[in-house]
């Protein structure tokens, strides 16, 4: 697997995107199940088939796009605006990224890393591990870089997150990601109830980091990616089931602002996995 990824990392990224935007719309055709969710989800946030049509080959894209991203030249990244992130890490008390599962979420970290770490120091990022040994050899080269380091979702993963924040470093996960049982709350996601993981909030909580939103715009024609920073508005709730209302709604704002790039066929109300 390893070979085609070093393959695929040399094209050119508007072709990846284009041959994705083609795989996106296959699997929206050929598979009922998942275009039932794509527009349930859709429905559920009240937007029409109109106001998320982009979002079908953008999704084919994200798949499309990661082995450029993981072993290949790092494309042109501009920034809309920063200065959310630049404040936070000024105030020295750690910094929380936080991206729902919206445009390139793999290129966030990557920007980040390459604005702010030489400076503020490494970005530890949240992730979970592949199925297959061959995708986590990928996975493993891929996301550590220099000023950037993935952490699984273990205890011991979440231990690193709180030592980086507490050192004042930044760290960054997908708080709309389904956790698995006993790691969430069921709250209301777009008015329907979703299990959503508590981990975002008791960071911020327990460190006095500082919450930023962010999220990568991917460009057309592969022009490569826009970031885009923000704050909630208001300080997170001291009160956990509180806080995870909040982030869940800081995500619907976020994803209401760009719906044709959210990934609608993310099965963001399932049960959880338990774990063994």
């Amino acid at each position: 697997m390893l070979r085609w990824f070093r393959f695929f990392s040399r094209w050119p990224l508007g072709v990846l995107h284009a041959l994705g935007s083609v795989g996106g719309w296959l699997a929206w055709i050929f598979s009922g199940t998942y275009r039932r969710r794509f527009l349930d989800n859709a429905r559920q946030a009240g937007l029409g088939w109109r106001a998320v049509l982009g979002a079908v080959g953008q999704a084919g894209r994200m798949t499309a796009e990661l082995p450029r991203l993981w072993l290949g030249r790092t494309p042109h990244l501009e920034w809309a605006s920063d200065q959310a992130a630049a404040e936070a890490y000024a105030q020295g008390q750690g910094v929380l990224f936080l991206t729902p599962h919206m445009g390139c979420f793999e290129i966030t970290a990557q920007a980040l890393a390459l604005r702010f770490g030489a400076q503020y120091g490494q970005l530890t990022v949240l992730y979970r591990p592949a199925r297959h040994a061959a995708l986590n050899e990928v996975m493993a080269l891929a996301r550590n870089r220099p000023g950037l380091q993935a952490v699984p979702t273990t205890l011991a993963g979440v231990r690193q997150m709180i030592k980086a924040l507490r050192a004042g470093e930044a760290v960054g996960l997908l708080p709309d990601q389904v956790p698995p049982e006993g790691m969430g709350q069921w709250v209301p996601y777009f008015g329907k109830p979703a299990y959503t993981m508590t981990l975002a909030a008791r960071l911020a909580l327990q460190t006095g980091a500082r919450v930023v939103l962010i999220w990568g715009e991917r460009l057309s024609w592969g022009r490569g990616y826009r970031l885009h920073t923000g704050t909630m508005g208001h300080d997170l709730s001291s009160d956990l089931d509180t806080a995870v209302v909040q982030i869940n709604q800081a995500m619907e704002t976020m994803v209401r602002a760009s719906p044709q790039q959210y990934l609608w066929g993310y099965a963001r109300y399932k049960a959880p996995r338990q774990e063994l």
